[in-house]
C-alpha cells in the first residue's frame, strides 16, 4: 500500500513537469469553459478535421502512428468540419461510420481527393465513390440521409465554432484544451503538447 502511494506520488509530480515544460495561451489553448465529452469515463482526445485540407491528409501517417500509444483510459474520435460544400463530406464520414465502413472510407476518400485529384463534393458523387468501395448505394444513401447522422452534424458545428476552432487539423483534449498543427509549429511538437495534455487529465481522473 505504501509503495502505491509513493509511486502515485511520483506519477503526479512526472505530470507537473510535462505540464509546465508547456505554455497555456502559446503551446495550447484552455476553452473559455470546459464541455462534456462523448466518450464516458474515458480521456477524450477528439481531432477536427476536413476532407479537403492537405495538411489534415498529410497528418493522418503521423496521427496513426500515435494512435498506437494511446494509453489506456482515453478515447479518440474524429469530427469533420462542415460548411459550403464540406458538409457533403462530413455527413458522409457519419453515413460509413453507421455502416461500420469508416476504417475503408476515410483513408479512401482522403486519397482520392489529394493522390488523385477527384471531385467528391455532392451526394451523388459520394453515394458513387462509396459503391465503388463495396458499400450498397442505397444503404449509404439512406444513412447520408438518416435524421441521427444530419443531427450529429449539426451539434458537430455549434461544438466547432463554440470551441473556437478557426483551423484544421485541431484536436481538442477531454473538452478542455484546443492544439491545432499551426499553434504546435509541426507534427512531433503537437504529440508532446498532446501526451502531456493526456498525462495531466488521465493523472487527475485516478
Amino acid at each position: 500500500m505504501v509503495g502505491q502511494s509513493i509511486i502515485r506520488i511520483l506519477f503526479g509530480l512526472l505530470l507537473t513537469a510535462q505540464a509546465s515544460a508547456f505554455d497555456e495561451g502559446f503551446d495550447y489553448t484552455r476553452l473559455p469553459q470546459a464541455r462534456p465529452t462523448q466518450t464516458g469515463d474515458k480521456v477524450e482526445v477528439l481531432e477536427v478535421f476536413m476532407y479537403g485540407c492537405p495538411h489534415c491528409r498529410n497528418f493522418e501517417p503521423a496521427l496513426t502512428e500515435w494512435l498506437k500509444t494511446l494509453p489506456e483510459g482515453a478515447e479518440f474520435r474524429r469530427v469533420p468540419a462542415t460548411g459550403g460544400r464540406w458538409t457533403a463530406q462530413a455527413r458522409a464520414h457519419y453515413a460509413a461510420r453507421s455502416m461500420g465502413k469508416l476504417d475503408v472510407f476515410h483513408p479512401a476518400l482522403f486519397d482520392a481527393i489529394h493522390a488523385h485529384k477527384r471531385l467528391i463534393q455532392t451526394e451523388d458523387e459520394l453515394v458513387a465513390f462509396a459503391a465503388e468501395l463495396g458499400m450498397d448505394a442505397n444503404e449509404f444513401r439512406a444513412a447520408y440521409n438518416a435524421p441521427e447522422v444530419q443531427n450529429q452534424v449539426s451539434q458537430d458545428e455549434a461544438m466547432v465554432k463554440n470551441d473556437g476552432v478557426d483551423n484544421v487539423p485541431t484536436l481538442i483534449v477531454n473538452g478542455k484544451y484546443r492544439v491545432s498543427l499551426t499553434q504546435a509549429g509541426g507534427h512531433a511538437r503537437l504529440f508532446e503538447v498532446l501526451d502531456a495534455l493526456l498525462a495531466r487529465e488521465l493523472g487527475a481522473g485516478s
